[in-house]
């Protein structure tokens, strides 16, 4: 998932969101400014997570949030990578 955020504690807020859905994956700004976020768990918690990066935390302001499917790597805990 990539959304267009900056300065409003996207990955902290993302890192809280996806814990509570109990998913596993990662969360990282990118050079260009975008986020980027790889999430594995059920599908309904993976839905609620795209539902939630399209709103975001209450500062943010996203513009576009694309998804795209990788193989599960099985990891059982969310970080923010840097």
């Amino acid at each position: 998932m990539i959304g267009r955020v900056q300065g409003v504690g996207y990955r902290q807020a993302t890192l809280r969101e996806a814990q509570a859905l109990e998913l596993g994956g990662w969360v990282r700004n990118c050079p260009d400014g975008s986020v980027e976020i790889e999430a594995e768990g059920p599908f309904h918690s993976l839905n609620d997570l795209r539902l939630w990066c399209e709103r975001g935390p209450v500062a943010a302001q996203v513009h576009r949030v694309a998804t795209t499917q990788v193989p599960p790597t099985g990891v059982d805990w969310f970080e923010i990578r840097r």
